[in-house]
């Protein structure tokens, strides 16, 4: 083989489809798939829907232990407007704008439109697809080209392989790990690996009877770099915490779990602070007096959690605001605008969305995503250290680095003639 890709994920699919397409016809390209079809976390996203990009990105929204500077070099390489370009003009998959979270779907709302097309459109660029073929072991040959062994016996020999295996979430779509581990026999260096973007769980689950209950609220991790602060939607699970705002700051609480200093993570339960609440109420005893703490919480939060926070603060639910102590207020205020989430864990890789950590992006080439430590190696998607917010975020880092992993392998084939006349 001239190439060999390994995954045929969002990563993967795009690149084999820029590697096929940046060669001459005759290039020998294939694409190996563990799974029956490909795409799996395309078609689970977004509920079946797929969210394919998101409408708004910034680099500075990303999270790596790495290099920063090469993370924004890499998203910026196939920014988000070309990235669109080409699912809606290249794939004709005409994508609609959810306004309220800012994610961009397909009009079908079918995320196997989506998985279909990419896998078509590798087809036509030339690529050979095998499905249910496991990478088992991968090493470099003596000439230079790399040695493929593939589970139950056989592989094959290929001038370029490029990796795309993913991480360890959602262990069910196929990720298992393998690509990352046969990395770190290679040499590469993997930045602690970790659940990100997962649920996180309360044990005892001290609001078990709030399960089911939703809201649109603002979470902050107060002691971390930055302050990060996350506006959206927040879910009681029956075990503990889900929604867009504990999933984006979930990497926080996996990352503190063991240590002296569990990360503390605050909610603001109507985006509004203490201090806010404390002059509401105090406005709230002059012109409603008669009126009980009950009915002003329930104004604007669910029932069961405004009662539970007057629970929470020791303020009977039908204490009038003319009759709210000052320390009655401050409890109360503090436990609305902020409330510390209790945590005790989180939900792992199998509710998962990406894994955080993997390769060191000091370690790959930044143009062609060729590994620094094995020539003709190419990386890409989330083996790489680095992960984005909900939103389709991460499916823009898979399309980017798959994007210039695909047309840097084609430029090493390039160099070493594949293709070339006579």
């Amino acid at each position: 083989m001239d190439l060999v890709v390994v995954g045929a994920g969002a990563a993967g699919l795009m690149a084999a489809i820029a590697a096929g397409e940046a060669t001459p016809p005759g290039t020998r390209i294939l694409l190996l798939e563990r799974s029956r079809d490909g795409g799996r976390k395309i078609l689970i996203s977004g509920g079946g829907r797929c969210n394919v990009l998101p409408s708004r990105l910034d680099p500075r929204w990303y999270f790596t232990d790495s290099s920063p500077h090469t993370l924004k070099k890499l998203l910026l390489a196939w920014p988000l407007a070309a990235q669109r370009r080409f699912f809606e003009d290249d794939l004709g998959i005409p994508l609609k704008l959810e306004e309220e979270t800012g994610k961009l779907f397909p009009v079908s709302d079918r995320a196997r439109d989506v998985r279909d097309a990419l896998v078509d459109r590798a087809r036509r660029a030339g690529v050979r697809i095998l499905f249910e073929t496991s990478l088992a072991g991968l090493a470099p040959g003596e000439d230079g080209s790399w040695r493929i062994s593939l589970e139950g016996g056989g592989g094959f020999h290929s001038r370029v392989v490029l990796l795309a295996t993913g991480g360890l979430s959602v262990p069910a779509t196929g990720s298992d790990g393998t690509g990352l581990r046969l990395l770190e026999g290679l040499g590469h260096t993997l930045h602690p690996l970790y659940p990100a973007l997962t649920p996180l769980l309360a044990d005892p689950p001290l609001h078990r009877e709030l399960a089911g209950v939703s809201l649109d609220l603002t979470l902050t991790a107060p002691a971390e770099p930055g302050k990060p602060e996350t506006r959206g939607g927040f879910l009681f699970t029956h075990r503990g915490y889900s929604g867009p705002t504990v999933l984006d700051l979930s990497h926080f609480a996996v990352r503190s779990r063991g240590t002296k200093h569990p990360a503390e993570l605050i909610v603001r339960w109507t985006h509004d602070t203490e201090e806010v609440w404390n002059q509401r109420f105090q406005e709230a005893a002059r012109v409603r007096g008669g009126s009980t703490m009950a009915a002003i919480l329930r104004e604007q939060l669910p029932q069961r959690l405004a009662d539970r926070l007057l629970e929470e603060a020791e303020v009977p639910v039908d204490r009038s605001p003319a009759r709210l102590s000052r320390e009655e207020r401050r409890r109360l205020a503090a436990a609305l605008g902020a409330y510390p989430l209790p945590w005790t864990g989180d939900e792992g890789y199998k509710k998962a969305e990406v894994t955080g950590g993997g390769v060191s992006l000091a370690e790959v080439e930044p143009r062609t995503l060729e590994s620094r430590l094995c020539p003709g190696l190419f990386l890409c998607g989330e083996l790489l250290d680095a992960f984005g917010p909900i939103g389709g975020f991460n499916f823009a880092w898979a399309w980017a680095t798959g994007r210039t992993a695909g047309l840097g392998a084609a430029a090493r084939l390039a160099e070493m003639g594949v293709g070339a006349p006579g």
